[in-house]
């Protein structure tokens, strides 16, 4: 039984830095930097979970080389204009682009 768990942890790891290096290539950036920039979207949308101003369930986030890129919809230009203050002042943060919708 343990040969299994040893041949699927294996595997598992495997298929992670094949899925990594295929992003990774894809964008044209180091590991490093990818690791990088998926720790920013993720520091921006628990940020913007912790703030009940803004819905984070609406707005998507994506970094590429510390450049943030907010999309989605926000029911107010507050909710937007704070969605992006929220981006902006997050540790890593390079450059915000805001294309979240007011509906």
């Amino acid at each position: 039984m343990k040969i299994a768990h040893a041949v699927l942890a294996i595997a598992a790891t495997v298929s992670l830095v094949q899925l990594t290096g295929c992003a990774v290539a894809r964008d044209q950036q180091t590991v490093g930097s990818y690791i990088d920039d998926a720790t920013i979207t993720t520091r921006v949308k628990a940020r913007m979970a912790e703030d009940k101003s803004v819905s984070a369930t609406s707005i998507s986030v994506e970094t590429l080389k510390g450049t943030v890129q907010l999309s989605g919809f926000a029911k107010s230009a507050d909710e937007r204009a704070t969605a992006e203050r929220i981006a902006r002042t997050t540790p890593g943060v390079q450059a915000v682009r805001n294309d979240i919708l007011v509906r």
